[in-house]
This record gives structure tokens, C-alpha cells and sequence, in this order.
């Protein structure tokens, strides 16, 4: 296999742009096709930790970043009745250099366009909705809803929590809700009527949680997060709006300081969490997962894009190095160096302990995905 390998990424997440960016940086020819019509700026922050930042500094695109993002002074955990501080792990220049790279706060809409900017030009294609994969052997067609065909000699899975390419891969199957409902607002910070809060605060509570920050610099939009159950989901439309009384209910009971911040808040919605069951294996002949396509995690560590974002570093990188051998050999390499990591990270995120008392998270923050040495994948011995 050489560069002139045609490498298709069905979903322009995260994780699918920055293995378009990775994969065209090393000479490689891919296109990225994206369902949606065109980036908007809507919903919600998302936390960059150090980890994804390295991944960003080979992207080319780590400054730009860091100079749109809010740089947190800490991450503050706090009981939720009496605000008592649990942890708060300090996010300060000494930190930064400790962990080799800056942990920010950025509002989606604002990384997308400078995400965008990795692409080479032309390669993002919109409004291409998957249909179906059908592998031809020495290629494998994707057919999109619009009536347009394409070939590709790789086919990258980077399209969610409701994959179609992950049908392809191991068969139908449904993601999972798991009781628990998101609800997210967005709304200026002039609303708080100077109410001093901090830049990044997680309010644990008996069952739920609520997270508080800043998305951008000038810190004129504050963007909330909780985790609540609900016991059913059967809306179609992957969020909601939420009646506000319903909302406040919820955090009937918490402090003060943050009743004054979700009081604030004038609209609400709520969106369902989604898993999905673990497996085995994350690719099939010619086409391969990432992200949440192949190991969808509840959201309460802060790191299923981060994750998603190392899976594109390690698969750009086994592709680059052991791809000209056969598909399946780059494939396992890459299975072999994210799986342990991810389970990890899975089963952490669905205990949402991450951050609440002290720890060390240099396992986390330090791990460079680009440059972290590559584990040989093991191979089974042939039963006699």
C-alpha cells in the first residue's frame, strides 16, 4: 500500500477530521463525507485536555487553539449541597509544562472551523449520508443517499454513536440508552448579574452532577452540562427542549451559588446518553472504526472526543507504517496499541469518578498518541 491509497472517512467529527488532517499530512489522498449540510454552531463546549492538545500540535493547529480557548486556572470539583471543594487539580503555566501541553475550554462551533483548516482544500464533502458499504475486494464502494458512488482503497468509520458503517463491520444493532439524560444550556454570562463563579466547576451531587465553564475567552457565554436519569427515551430527534421547572427541579436542594447559575439559565434541552455493548474487534477487511462508532462512552470523564482524536493519531500512524503490508495487519497494530486505554477510560467514565477526589492524572494528560511507542498485537497460536 502507498500513498496514493485512496482513504475515505465517512463523518466529519472530531475523530474523522483529525484522521483526514493526520493521514493527508503524510501523503495520503482522503476524503472526509459528512451527513450534515454544513457546520453550525450549535450546542455546546467541550474540554481539550493536554492529551488532545499534543495530538493538535501535529495537526499543525495546537496555536490557533490555544489562542480562541479559555485556559482554566483548575478543574474544581464541589459537594453539592454544601459547595465544600473535593479536589481542584491546579490548570496553571506550571501544569502546562508539566504535562507538555495547555488543557482549554472551547465552544465546538470554534474548533470545527479550526479544525477545518487541517483539511486539504476541497476534501470535506457535505451532505453525503451514508447508505451502505459494499467491499468489492481490491476496493470498497460507498453508496450515499444522494445517488453518488465512490471507491476508496480504506474505509474510516468515524460516524457516531448510530454508525452505519459499524453495521458493515459486524452486523446490526442498536446503541443502548442508559437512563441517564444530558441537559445542556447556553446563555451570556451578563445573566449571572456578576455572580463571580469560576472558569470550570463540576457540582457533584446524589445521582447527578452538573458542570459549569466558560467556553471562550472573553467569558461573555456561560455553557452548563448535567447528568440526570430518566428512566425512558422515546423521542425520535436526538435532543429536546426541557421545560425549565422540570430542570430546576432536578438541582432542587444545591447550593446557592449554583441555583443562581441554572436560574439563570433561560433555555434548556436535554439530550439522551447512548452506549454502546464493547467488542472484540474493530475492523473488517478493508474498513476500520473510531471514536464513538466502536466504543460510544458515557460523557462523564470529559474524554470520548479525546479518545476518538488518539484512535485517529494511532490509526493514521499504523496505516502510515505497516499499511503497505495488508489493511488487516495496520488494523490490528491499531487495535492492539487503543483498546486497553479505551476500555479503561470506558470503565472509568461509567463509574463518573474521574476528578471527584485527588489523583494523578498524568496517565491521561501526558499520553502522546503521536509519539508514544506502538505495541506488537499478539497473535493467537493455531489450535493443533
Amino acid at each position: 500500500m502507498d500513498k496514493t491509497t485512496r482513504i475515505a472517512v465517512v463523518g466529519a467529527g472530531l475523530g474523522g477530521m483529525t484522521a483526514a488532517g493526520l493521514l493527508q499530512k503524510a501523503g495520503f489522498t482522503v476524503s472526509v463525507y459528512e451527513q450534515a449540510a454544513a457546520f453550525s454552531r450549535v450546542g455546546a463546549g467541550i474540554h481539550f485536555s493536554p492529551n488532545v492538545m499534543l495530538v493538535m500540535r501535529r495537526l499543525g493547529i495546537e496555536q490557533a487553539l490555544s489562542a480562541i480557548g479559555l485556559h482554566p486556572d483548575a478543574f474544581v470539583s464541589r459537594k453539592w449541597d454544601t459547595g465544600e471543594i473535593l479536589f481542584e487539580l491546579p490548570l496553571d503555566p506550571d501544569s502546562e509544562a508539566h504535562y507538555g501541553a495547555a488543557y482549554i475550554n472551547v465552544h465546538r462551533g470554534d474548533l470545527h472551523a479550526v479544525m477545518e483548516t487541517a483539511l486539504t482544500c476541497g476534501s470535506l464533502q457535505f451532505n453525503r449520508r451514508l447508505r451502505g458499504l459494499d467491499d468489492a475486494g481490491d476496493v470498497v464502494r460507498l453508496d450515499f443517499e444522494d445517488g453518488t458512488q465512490v471507491e476508496a482503497d480504506l474505509v474510516i468509520g468515524a460516524d457516531g454513536v448510530n454508525s452505519k458503517v459499524r453495521e458493515f463491520v459486524i452486523g446490526p444493532g442498536r446503541p443502548q440508552y442508559t437512563g441517564q439524560i444530558a441537559h445542556r444550556a447556553v446563555f451570556p454570562s451578563a445573566l449571572l448579574k456578576g455572580l463571580p463563579i469560576r472558569a470550570c466547576t463540576k457540582w457533584w451531587g446524589e445521582g447527578n452532577h452538573i458542570l459549569v465553564y466558560y467556553m471562550t475567552q472573553t467569558r461573555e457565554e456561560v455553557y452548563l452540562v448535567s447528568s440526570a436519569p430518566q428512566p425512558e427515551w422515546n423521542e425520535t430527534a436526538s435532543f429536546v427542549s426541557c421545560d425549565r421547572d422540570e430542570f430546576l427541579a432536578v438541582f432542587d436542594g444545591y447550593h446557592r451559588e449554583l441555583r443562581c447559575v441554572i436560574e439563570a439559565a433561560p433555555e434548556v434541552t436535554k439530550w439522551p446518553v447512548f452506549t454502546r455493548e464493547r467488542i472484540s474487534s474493530w475492523h473488517k477487511n478493508r474498513v476500520v472504526l473510531l471514536g464513538d462508532a466502536c466504543h460510544a462512552m458515557k460523557p462523564y470523564m470529559a474524554a470520548g472526543a479525546a479518545m476518538a482524536i488518539e484512535d485517529a493519531a494511532v490509526l493514521a500512524r499504523c496505516i502510515g507504517e505497516f499499511g503497505r503490508r495488508r489493511p488487516a495487519e495496520s488494523f490490528a497494530w491499531y487495535e492492539a496499541n487503543r483498546m486497553p486505554r479505551v476500555n479503561k477510560v470506558q470503565d472509568i467514565s461509567s463509574q463518573n469518578t474521574w476528578l471527584r477526589q485527588p489523583v494523578d492524572p498524568d496517565w491521561l494528560f501526558k499520553h502522546d498518541a503521536c509519539e508514544a511507542p506502538l505495541v506488537e498485537p499478539t497473535v493467537a497460536t493455531p489450535t493443533p
